[in-house]
């Protein structure tokens, strides 16, 4: 389980530094600086969570449980959905592609809510 949430965490990162990248370089000339905000915003949001992501994992190697997991798999899906959704919107400038991002903000929640059971449990 360690090795694939480290795995995971990291290619979260080398994507985020690409994407960011693409943002900053690529999109400065053809987005309105409020979709491009909303883009950065995806970035930071990813960048936060891919290295939240990491830590989980690092845990995952002295405190392996369902919820360390279960975490990981939350934070991932929180990533995907927060900062993807917000990716598409400023990108295409399809608005309903925001009601997606209160998903990810939930799915990270819920992933640093397991971090913290899995915590508690683990020091009980």
């Amino acid at each position: 389980m360690s090795k694939s949430i480290l795995l995971i965490a990291t290619v979260f990162l080398i994507l985020a530094v690409a994407i960011g990248a693409f943002g900053a370089h690529g999109l400065k000339n053809h987005l309105s600086n409020e979709m491009l905000q909303i883009f950065k915003t995806g970035v930071e949001y990813h960048f936060y969570h891919a290295l939240g992501l990491l830590l989980v994992g690092i845990l995952s190697i002295s405190m392996p449980s369902g919820y360390i997991k279960w975490s990981a798999i939350f934070l991932s899906s929180g990533i995907i959905l927060f900062s993807g959704s917000l990716y598409a919107l400023s990108t295409t400038g399809i608005k309903g592609l925001g009601a997606i991002t209160p998903i990810g903000g939930l799915s990270f929640i819920a992933g640093w809510i397991l971090l913290l059971v899995a915590v508690l449990k683990h020091f009980k």
